[in-house]
């Protein structure tokens, strides 16, 4: 399409895709705060604008037309990429509004435990966490930054190492000594293996291998989580082994909660990256909490 092409009626666009998601001028009227018969007008102007229709027009009932079908998804993209674009415009502590995207699972067993020494350190910067298991679309989502877990090849972005990963299994002191001892991997059989599906389903396999043991061992009847936290605090309560993650039970075994009763850990392949957009990495609001986050990873617990 030449750049030079006239846009058709902001008004005239804004009824069609409320028309087209309601399938009805009446409730594309009450939305609008207008008439029908205006939603109706503005409808045939822009039909005669573009020289196509885009409704069927039925006796109680609106049909789009094939073309309507084509067009609307880019339209209804078009206002939703307005009302963020406006949402930021106007968001009025943004310079002082950080946000932050990461996993579930480091968020509630590394990130914010330590949360409040930045905020200590940085009272005028308001850290807001989401959490998410899909990589961040800086050009979509009101994000100011990410932790993410990977080998922090991710196209049009920044990506800072932050830490490495240990996996090696982890469980209840008190299963250590219980009924059935923990004193080899051998003793893995005697036990319930605790999974967390997804990105860590393939944790317990790894280990065995690395270990010398039969991989099959991983197949026995178990517990899966779908989070790496609820695995966690299952080997906490002492429902079972688990793998885990330097990030994520560290500071457990640090406080007696958990223990590793061998001595083998497998180094992971990857690790935690800072990412942030290429064209919006350097905000002061987000230097400061870089700063931190480098020096937390350096920390032992």
């Amino acid at each position: 399409m030449p750049t030079n092409t006239r846009l058709p009626s902001l008004n005239g666009l804004r009824a069609f895709e409320a028309a087209a998601r309601h399938l009805s001028f009446t409730l594309a009227a009450s939305e609008l705060n207008v008439t029908q018969t205006a939603i109706s007008h503005q409808i045939r102007r822009l039909e005669e604008e573009l020289g196509l229709r885009l409704f069927i027009r039925k006796n109680r009932a609106l049909e789009l037309t094939q073309e309507a079908r084509d067009y609307l998804p880019g339209v209804r993209a078009a206002f939703n990429d307005l009302r963020l674009a406006t949402e930021r415009l106007l968001r009025k502590d943004d310079g002082h509004v950080l946000t932050v995207s990461t996993l579930a699972s480091l968020a509630a067993k590394w990130l914010l435990p330590r949360l409040s020494a930045f905020q200590e350190s940085h009272p005028g910067i308001d850290v807001r966490i989401t959490t998410s298991p899909s990589l961040v679309d800086f050009r979509r989502d009101d994000v100011d930054a990410a932790i993410r877990y990977g080998r922090g090849q991710w196209p049009g972005v920044r990506a800072e190492w932050l830490m490495a990963d240990e996996l090696f299994p982890v469980c209840s002191p008190a299963l250590v000594d219980g009924a059935k001892p923990l004193r080899s991997p051998e003793d893995l059989r005697d036990h319930v293996l605790l999974h967390t599906s997804n990105t860590n389903s393939d944790d317990w396999r790894l280990w065995l291998t690395a270990a010398g043991l039969p991989a099959d061992i991983s197949k026995q009847p178990g517990v899966t989580f779908d989070l790496m936290f609820m695995t966690v605090q299952a080997a906490i309560d002492g429902i079972g082994v688990a793998v885990g993650r330097t990030s994520y039970v560290q500071d457990d075994i640090a406080k007696g909660r958990l223990v590793a009763p061998f001595r083998i850990a497998l180094p992971a392949d990857a690790g935690f990256y800072l990412v942030s957009p290429e064209a919006r990495a350097d905000p002061p609001k987000l230097a400061a909490f870089r700063q931190w986050l480098a020096g937390l990873a350096r920390t032992k617990p």
